[in-house]
């Protein structure tokens, strides 16, 4: 079985893009991103109302990786430290090998090519540094555009699962996507 240890923080580069450690500096950004309507269509969460639920939605973050049962990144141009998305490991599964990837980017950077510079970045740490053997990601079926990144990154559709999650009054359908190690 798999045993993570996210300390001390892993820092990613890519050619553009820097994953570092979300920290309570970043909680504008973390509440434009998680109060937008927008940015959460796809994403059964509530959205925060203020800034007091965006540093606790950090603290979550941080609590998750201190206990090296998930982690996040924040997404940020090298050029520039503000934070433009999140990105992670969920529902990591040690026992199984296997993780769950998800992410955010702010609209103003939709188009760019982040998403997926990031994702195909994570997927190597994912399989080099914590051993993983899946990659999943959970993705409403009307979000063409994770759908298309995901596809992009050279996952394939693993399942469609019917009204399997209950939110806000209705039932909703979720695709599972996942990646092999190589």
């Amino acid at each position: 079985m798999l045993d993570f240890n996210f300390t001390p923080f892993p820092i990613i580069e890519t050619e553009r893009i820097i994953l570092d450690r979300i920290t309570d500096k970043d909680v504008k950004e973390v509440f434009e991103l998680r109060s937008n309507p927008e940015t959460m269509k796809y994403i059964p969460r509530p959205l925060v109302k203020n800034h007091e639920d965006a540093l606790e939605h950090i603290q979550m973050i941080n609590e998750k990786i201190e206990s090296n049962i998930g982690i996040n990144w924040g997404i940020r141009l090298k050029d520039d430290p503000k934070l433009l998305g999140i990105i992670g490991y969920y529902r990591i599964q040690p026992e199984n090998y296997r993780a769950e990837i998800g992410y955010m980017l702010s609209p103003d950077h939709h188009g760019k090519g982040i998403i997926p510079e990031a994702v195909n970045r994570l997927i190597k740490y994912g399989f080099e540094n914590l051993k993983l053997h899946s990659i999943e990601a959970v993705i409403d079926p009307e979000n063409y555009a994770s759908e298309k990144v995901l596809q992009k990154c050279g996952f394939v559709k693993e399942a469609h699962l019917k009204e399997s999650e209950f939110w806000e009054g209705k039932f909703l359908d979720k695709v599972i996507y996942s990646l092999l190690e190589k």
